[in-house]
């Protein structure tokens, strides 16, 4: 079920009527109610994966509820792996065994041994990578001893198959969630407002701005070889703002979700395009994924302790997951190594740190300098997502190549003038809105109330009219 439809608008209001007045006397009841409104809406695509989410909730309570009560060593370790083993085996299997085998049969094909082996016909289940990641925190944190177990199976399979966040995020950590299933809710009507305009900003992000960049960037992408460089640069700028509206849209319509429930769900973008330096770009970006393995793979590698050779050792390790996490080509594995090598230098002079403060904090303008490094971060970061968009590394050359060819200094070809002023009215919501959770979060509170509901209507008139074609959040794939 997508955000952006109509079987969702229809969806939504349903729920919300059953949790707050059917069942708002009894917590129990519910998260019994979250839950059947999770599987409905998962298995919307297909009720068949309902198998595995359902598989990965009993394993890791059980797997819990055994590590709280077994105090030896080994069998603890023992108890861990088989987490790890399961949730991440599933994950191997279907996101990742067919990238291995016909890479192995590659590997053997050039040294002249010709192996014959089948991949396998499967669909890859919306959201597996998103709620694997949230389990295993839960039996991580509770093997380190950073949280008690739960004993009631109905708020962790709430926690595990919350349906605002289980296909695309954030992921959330059973430390800050579960406890939110296990306390009592209560209806609370200024969190219910700023849910509906996060709800609202998530909506433009997605429909106005991520699907109208779509079309263009899709254009461009899937006919480069047809194109001059400014226009492939074109390309790879609108594939900049649809990634970034669809995906922190659907993180916005999200987190706004939770929110009408009594749920606070963690910010996952803050940002990300003001960034001075690619360290604070992933400060900003994806902010649940990129949190959770620096505490789950980055600092139990060791971090950035151990000498430089470590350091650089575990950066390159946790950019080069991280893009392998997105999916199953190389172009993503490269995407990741890209970006650890834009990180390698401010790693190296201790300057990863400097910009933890939103840009331009009390100003309303940036200082030319901070424009420069937000234009040279984001010039890296649009080069970055041309390895991201393409179909393969020959293809993300090429396309780079284009770019960088004389053709670059002609007019573009595709020029659709409609869409770039949308984005750079977006760029400027955003920039006024920078420091607060979600762009008109802060600007909304400083306005009289006829200013906020003109603006509300703008941005509703704005989604009716610039609404085309329903398409699926990029990240559903992953």
């Amino acid at each position: 079920m997508l955000f952006n439809s109509i079987d969702f608008a229809i969806f939504l209001p349903i729920v919300f009527v059953c949790y707050w007045f059917l069942v708002n006397k009894n917590k129990t009841l519910q998260n019994f109610l979250v839950i059947i409104a999770s599987y409905t809406f998962y298995g919307w695509w297909d009720w068949r994966f309902l198998a595995l989410i359902i598989i990965s909730t009993l394993i890791d309570y059980s797997i819990g509820r055994s590590l709280f009560t077994t105090h030896n060593t080994v069998s603890r370790k023992m108890l861990l792996w088989s987490s790890l083993i399961v949730n991440l085996g599933l994950l191997g299997i279907f996101k990742y065994y067919n990238f291995f085998l016909e890479n192995f049969i590659t590997a053997f094909s050039f040294l002249g041994t010709e192996i014959t082996a089948g991949t396998l016909s499967i669909v890859l289940p919306v959201g597996i990578s998103f709620y694997t990641f949230q389990t295993l925190s839960y039996t991580i944190d509770v093997y380190k001893r950073k949280m008690k177990p739960t004993k009631d199976l109905i708020a962790f399979a709430a926690y595990v198959s919350f349906f605002p966040q289980l296909v695309a995020g954030p992921i959330e950590r059973a430390q800050n969630l579960l406890p939110q299933f296990l306390a009592n809710r209560q209806f609370k009507y200024v969190d219910s407002v700023k849910g509906l305009q996060q709800i609202l900003w998530g909506l433009f992000m997605k429909v106005v701005i991520a699907d109208n960049c779509a079309v263009y960037a899709n254009m461009i992408f899937n006919n480069s070889a047809e194109y001059a460089g400014s226009t492939l640069l074109l390309g790879a700028l609108f594939f900049t703002f649809q990634i970034y509206g669809d995906f922190a849209g659907y993180s916005n319509i999200a987190i706004g979700t939770a929110r009408l429930f009594g749920f606070r769900l963690m910010q996952n973008f803050a940002f990300p395009y003001f960034s001075r330096d690619i360290a604070e770009f992933w400060r900003r970006w994806h902010i649940s994924l990129s949190t959770w393995f620096r505490d789950y793979l980055y600092i139990p590698l060791g971090g950035s302790r151990g000498g430089t050779a470590k350091s650089v050792r575990n950066v390159f390790i946790i950019f080069v997951i991280s893009g392998f996490w997105h999916g199953a080509n190389w172009t993503f594995i490269a995407w990741g190594g890209l970006n650890a090598l834009y990180f390698l230098p401010l790693l190296l002079t201790q300057s990863n740190r400097n910009h933890l403060e939103v840009v331009a904090k009390n100003k309303y303008l940036p200082t030319i300098q901070e424009c420069g490094f937000m234009l040279m971060t984001f010039s890296l970061t649009v080069l970055a997502w041309v390895f991201f968009r393409a179909e393969n590394i020959s293809h993300a050359l090429s396309y780079l190549d284009g770019i960088f060819s004389v053709s670059f200094f002609t007019i573009p070809e595709v020029l659709p003038l409609q869409v770039i002023y949308l984005v750079l009215i977006f760029m400027i919501i955003e920039w006024f809105g920078r420091k607060g959770e979600y762009a008109i979060d802060q600007i909304t509170i400083s306005q009289p109330k006829p200013v906020r509901w003109a603006m509300y209507y703008a941005i509703i008139l704005a989604i009716i009219s610039f609404a085309g074609t329903e398409q699926q959040f990029i990240y559903f794939q992953f």
